[in-house]
């Protein structure tokens, strides 16, 4: 009995073998690549930075030109974003809800801005929009610029982002209980109600990560902008340029410092998504 047992006993502390072998090989040779790809460029545009005294680092960061950057590039963002919010919930709702004829070009076509180049679209949609291009031409009598100025970036972000949110809200739409709307409608609910109580609480979570992604993608966009907004200092330069111009002027450490800025912005907004799908887990009920 006491050799029998004593022969159970290491069995019983031994790990459970591993589906997938070679985990501490895989991990290493995981973090080694993002150290080299993500990692060391990051930290050495933190470096960088640091060679900045704090006032000179304030001082590159707080220009009149710089927040003037920082205010268009955030605000236009923001429209963007919320736009593509009601839009892309609608062009989502469309491709769920309804059969129709090319409904399979339409939705090959939503995901165009992922594929094309980020500067053919800016130079296409300044062909569409200039004054003399085929839309622009239309509202330039009425005195309505499309192009050159701040309303170009923001349809710019607009047609760069409108994917993100078509792409988070459609699969929560179609994995939609459909029995619960119509159920509403038997006891009575108009269209409104059923979408107010029923539809919108479960595609909530998928629409602010939607949105979170938009405003995120947004804010670092450069080659779709760079050829409608103008680039006119104070009225339409995006903070991307205001990093390009400073590295053209050899002003590595200014240029650093903006970027930096736009670092912790961007990595504060990706905190943020990663919550919302953790959000959106928990809300659907699968495992986080």
């Amino acid at each position: 009995m006491l050799s029998s047992s004593a022969a159970a006993a290491p069995a019983k502390r031994r790990a459970p073998a591993r589906v997938l072998p070679g985990f501490k090989i895989t991990l290493g040779y995981t973090l080694m690549y993002l150290c080299l790809i993500v990692l060391i460029p990051l930290s050495a545009l933190v470096f960088k930075t640091f060679t900045l005294t704090w006032d000179e680092f304030w001082a590159a960061v707080t220009g009149p030109r710089v927040m003037a950057s920082y205010r268009l590039t955030f605000g236009a963002s923001l429209i963007a974003a919320l736009v593509n919010v009601v839009f892309g919930l609608l062009v989502a709702w469309v491709l769920v809800r309804y059969q129709f004829f090319g409904k399979k070009l339409v939705d090959a076509l939503v995901d165009l801005p992922f594929a094309l180049p980020t500067a053919v679209a800016g130079i296409s949609l300044t062909a569409l929009l200039a004054g003399n291009g085929w839309v622009g031409q239309y509202f330039e009598p009425m005195g309505i610029q499309l192009a050159f100025n701040p309303n170009g970036i923001v349809i710019a972000l607009i047609f760069i982002g409108l994917p993100f949110v078509v792409r988070t809200v459609q699969p929560v739409l179609e994995d939609a209980e459909k029995e619960l709307e119509e159920a509403a409608s038997c006891l009575g609910a108009s269209r409104w109600q059923t979408f107010k109580h029923i539809i919108f609480p479960s595609i909530a979570p998928a629409l602010l990560t939607g949105f979170a992604m938009a405003f995120a993608r947004a804010i670092g966009e450069y080659g779709s902008v760079i050829f409608i907004a103008g680039n006119m200092p104070m009225i339409s330069e995006i903070t991307p340029l205001i990093i390009i111009g400073k590295l053209e002027q050899y002003d590595y450490a200014g240029a650093t410092a903006v970027a930096t800025v736009m670092l912790v912005i961007s990595f504060i907004l990706l905190l943020i998504i990663n919550g919302l799908h953790a959000w959106q887990r928990r809300h659907s009920g699968a495992p986080v």
